[in-house]
Order: C-alpha cells, then sequence, then structure tokens
C-alpha cells in the first residue's frame, strides 16, 4: 500500500476477529506505523476519550471496525445497547477525526442496515426504500446513520469519509458461542459437540428457507485494504461474494464438513430474521478491484478445521 506505507493507520476493534485480519493485510502491505486501541484502555463511547485517543496517537487513516455484535438472539436481548454502542463509538470517533483533519476515515457498515424486503441482490440505492428486518433493526440503522454523519461532513467539511456494507463474515476465529454467535460458528459448534457427545439429532432455528450470503473473513479484509487505497467517493459500496445460500442448503454443508451423522430438527418457533440476504457487489470490482476469492465449502472447511485445533 504506498499511499499508506509511512502513514499512521489506526485501526479499532484491530484485535477482533475482521480487525486481526485487517491488521495482518497492511502489515504483508508492509504498513510499519499500526495503532490498535483496546476498549480497556479506550472506550470510544465516551466523547472525550475519542478525542484523547486522537490526540494520543496522530492517526492518518482510520479503519473504524470496532463494534457490538451478535446474531439473531444477541440481537433480540441487547437491541438498546447494540444501538448505543455502534452509534456513540462511531459518531465520537468520526467527530474526533474531523476536528485533528484526518486524511481519511473507513467506517464497516452491516448489510443489516438495508430495508426486510429489499429487491434481491440487494443494490446501494435500495439502502433507503424500507424499514430493516426487526430482529436486528437497532443495529443496522446505528451503522447507517454513520453513512449519514459521514456524508454530511463530507458536505460541510470535506472530510474523507467511505463507507463499507459487508454482508455476513466467517471464518477462522470466529466467535462460537452459542448465545452471541452468528449462524455458521453456532452451527460447526452444535455438530462437533453432538458428533462428540454421541447425539442423533441438532436443532436448529427458523424453517431454513431464510437466503444468506456469506464471505470468507480474509476477503472481507482484503476489501477493506483495497478500499482504504483506492476508494474516495461518496457513495456506500457493498462488499460480498453475490452468492445467495438457503440455511437448509448451508446446514447440509456444515453437516458435511463436520461429519455429523444425526438428524436436522428445525424449530419453527425461532425466527428466521431477513427472508433473503444477497449483494449487488459490482460497484466493489468496479471502484477498487474487489472480487471475493474463497468458495463457502472452501472457507467451511478452513473454518471447521480451525474451529476443531483451537476449540479447547
Amino acid at each position: 500500500m504506498n499511499r499508506w506505507k509511512n502513514k499512521r493507520i489506526m485501526v479499532t476493534g484491530g484485535a477482533g476477529f475482521l480487525g486481526s485480519q485487517v491488521v495482518k493485510k497492511l502489515q504483508e502491505k508492509d504498513c510499519q506505523h499500526l495503532i490498535i486501541p483496546r476498549s480497556k484502555q479506550y472506550d470510544l463511547r465516551d466523547p472525550q476519550t475519542a478525542i484523547a485517543l486522537l490526540k494520543d496517537t496522530q492517526p492518518n487513516l482510520i479503519i473504524h471496525l470496532a463494534a457490538s455484535v451478535g446474531g439473531i438472539e444477541a440481537n433480540r436481548k441487547n437491541p438498546g445497547s447494540f444501538f448505543y454502542d455502534n452509534l456513540s463509538m462511531g459518531i465520537h470517533l468520526m467527530e474526533a477525526a474531523r476536528h485533528i483533519g484526518i486524511e481519511k476515515f473507513l467506517t464497516c457498515g452491516t448489510i443489516c442496515s438495508y430495508p426486510k424486503f429489499s429487491p434481491v441482490p440487494f443494490q446501494e440505492d435500495d439502502l433507503w426504500n424500507g424499514y430493516p428486518e426487526e430482529t436486528n433493526a437497532p443495529y443496522g440503522l446505528a451503522k447507517k446513520m454513520l453513512l449519514v454523519q459521514g456524508q454530511a461532513y463530507r458536505q460541510q467539511y470535506n472530510f474523507n469519509s467511505i463507507f463499507l456494507l459487508p454482508v455476513n463474515l466467517y471464518g477462522p476465529g470466529d466467535n462460537f458461542d452459542l448465545v452471541t454467535s452468528h449462524v455458521i460458528p453456532a452451527l460447526i459448534r452444535k455438530c462437533m459437540e453432538a458428533k462428540e457427545q454421541g447425539k442423533d439429532y441438532i436443532s436448529v432455528w427458523g424453517s431454513g428457507k431464510a437466503t444468506r450470503e456469506f464471505l470468507y473473513v480474509e476477503d472481507a479484509a482484503e476489501a477493506i485494504v483495497l478500499a482504504a487505497e483506492n476508494y474516495d467517493g461518496i457513495a456506500p459500496i457493498n462488499i460480498g461474494t453475490g452468492q445467495e445460500v438457503s440455511i437448509q442448503e448451508l446446514v447440509h454443508l456444515i453437516v458435511e464438513e463436520t461429519g455429523f451423522q444425526g438428524d436436522i430438527r428445525w424449530d419453527p418457533t425461532k425466527p428466521d430474521g431477513q427472508p433473503r440476504r444477497c449483494l449487488d457487489v459490482q460497484k466493489a470490482k468496479h471502484y477498487f478491484g474487489f472480487e471475493a476469492k474463497v468458495d463457502l465449502k472452501t472457507g467451511l472447511r478452513k473454518t471447521v478445521q480451525w474451529y476443531f485445533n483451537h476449540r479447547r
């Protein structure tokens, strides 16, 4: 990354699932001045703390990945904190960045910001054509307000802020907690534990009819680094594979990769979430040359192997 090689780059959430992969990509690009703030030292929900962080570190580029996240159940239990945490961290950090005259600010949004019944594949122009799916609307709307903030700051202050909309991520290092995790790590853990404990079935939420799109975490990190270097536009950009899979198909792929041989029992009393999710990813390819490399089957195999090696 010649543009940023000798610059000071801050990655909030840089020790997390996605952030650690972004940091790795930047290190491979010979970026020598990386700043990775930790929440125990800098609580970005506090505006004075955000100001102090930037005064202490003086970054040129901020890649804002810090977030409070979780699956459907976590969103249902924590809508207030998910809304407040994600909105306040972004608002305060971007305002502080504006005051120190930062060169560029990249915000990572979420596919949860899209309306519940967006036409498939989701196009960036459809982002405001309805309300998000209810179970994760507070999280999705909080993230979407950071797009508004960035565009407003660009208009008034000539602030170079860009906004990416990644699809559901998965891969090595994911959160495998059954209460707070997303669908792929939760299913992998269920299958592995059922196999080890000799259980003859696993229970899966919903009907299996909902569809999702999944992006391997290393591909997502590559997209973020490419956008940081090459994209300076005002419009949000989708980040994904453009490939849609039903939850039922996903379960069968995970069953195959884990070697679980029991039954699948669907629980229709639990929500499916958004009916369909799949992105139009042409703008990412056009503006900064991103195309996902890891197909779902390969990515699942790598994720299952990582969990098998690290779960203890």
